[in-house]
């Protein structure tokens, strides 16, 4: 069964095609600046790449051009459209309407209603499905919420002290997010180690960032609440900020509280602590210049995973493994060390040639570490195919 995996950005659009079970990955594409004057396009098929520079109106005529591309007579992996069983996408937040679902009208309307706690993702994934299912009737659409993994989270771990009838009525709960890629991690660390009984505290760290507990395959808490502009700071949106803030700063500053809610998302995080830029890699540069806030905005950042990492091992009730990843997880050894740094008191012993050295899946803690440390990039596109594969036999779709 060949799923299409669909990974949307407002301009964007990147997907990679499986065939499953055997969880083989065909091909991979991805085309840039949709709705411009000169999109571009590429696609790898095997060890085939093909690119190309051309208007692109919508993600539906991107979402054409890559089947059709897919099927190239000389080069492509597919004989035709209907040979893809799925599209699948890692969606972000429906509210109640959690857990992987065939796209359909009340879905969508639930992903629009609920814009304002995602508002860089939900508009542009309703869209772009809305758009899909009129230019390809046929192909199921498949809906990934990132919510779903947590939904074992306790519910002592998921709501917030506020009265009770808002939770029930309005949905206001920590809901979690990064879904695809936490349980990717505790599934991979599973593997790794011979054990389906892991404490693991897996750590998504890129251009937005999260901490999840794991017992077992299970999440049990993710820092990432309502939305995900909260818990750890991104790389300029806010992370965890006080509401009672705002009152004072729409008096002092003049500006309503759409205006200061969109300067939270997006001139918030690392870039707003270090006024320089939002990229890690930056920042480190910049910190080892004497850039006094470059050097704060990893201090805080780093401060704020430990915080979490520490709550996380009370959580699970110890742990036997801390996973990297992530763009800034994979990549960042300073980040990784830092984090590390003097947490042998909770059995977490770091290897510094090991942390200097790790490429791909690599262990980084001491031999003798009790808690072992993990650098794993992620693939959250398998997961959404899998899950996928699952929507379709549930709905009785083959």
């Amino acid at each position: 069964m060949k799923i299409l995996v669909a990974n949307l950005g407002s301009t964007s659009f990147k997907y990679r095609l499986f065939d499953l079970p055997a969880e083989t990955q065909l091909a991979r594409g991805g085309i840039d600046r949709i709705g411009q004057s000169a999109s571009a396009c590429f696609v790898e098929v095997g060890g085939h790449r093909a690119e190309e520079t051309r208007p692109i109106p919508d993600h539906a005529a991107a979402v054409q051009i890559c089947l059709d591309s897919l099927m190239h007579p000389d080069w492509g992996c597919l004989k035709s459209a209907e040979e893809v069983a799925a599209i699948g996408f890692k969606a972000v937040f429906a509210g109640n309407l959690s857990g992987v679902r065939i796209v359909d009208d009340p879905l969508l309307a639930k992903m629009e209603d609920l814009a304002e706690i995602a508002p860089a993702h939900n508009p542009m994934y309703a869209r772009a499905m809305r758009q899909l299912r009129r230019a390809f009737p046929s192909i199921p659409l498949v809906a990934a919420l990132e919510t779903a993994f947590h939904e074992t989270i306790p519910e002592a771990n998921r709501v917030y002290a506020i009265p009770y009838e808002w939770k029930e009525r309005y949905e206001i709960c920590r809901w979690g997010f990064h879904g695809a890629s936490h349980r990717y991690l505790s599934t991979r660390m599973g593997q790794l180690l011979g054990r389906d009984d892991l404490r693991v505290v897996t750590c998504h760290l890129g251009g937005s960032n999260s901490l999840c507990a794991v017992r077992g395959g299970k999440s049990q808490a993710n820092t990432l609440g309502m939305s995900p502009q909260t818990g750890l700071p991104h790389n300029n949106r806010v992370g965890d900020f006080d509401p009672f803030a705002l009152p004072l700063l729409m008096r002092q500053t003049g500006k309503p509280l759409e205006q200061l809610l969109q300067e939270l998302s997006s001139q918030g995080g690392l870039l707003g602590l270090s006024g320089l830029s939002p990229d890690v890699r930056d920042l480190e540069e910049a910190a080892g210049q004497g850039h006094s806030r470059a050097k704060l905005a990893l201090d805080a950042f780093v401060a704020s995973i430990r915080q979490y990492l520490g709550a996380y091992m009370a959580v699970l009730g110890g742990a036997d493994a801390v996973v990297f990843s992530g763009g800034i997880g994979e990549n960042s050894r300073w980040v990784r060390r830092e984090v590390c740094r003097g947490m042998e008191w909770a059995g977490l012993e770091l290897d510094p040639a090991k942390n200097e050295a790790a490429k791909g899946e690599a262990r980084i803690s001491t031999d003798h570490s009790r808690v072992q440390a993990w650098v794993l990039p992620t693939n959250e596109e398998i997961v959404v195919a899998r899950q996928s594969v699952e929507a379709l036999a549930a709905a009785g779709i083959h």
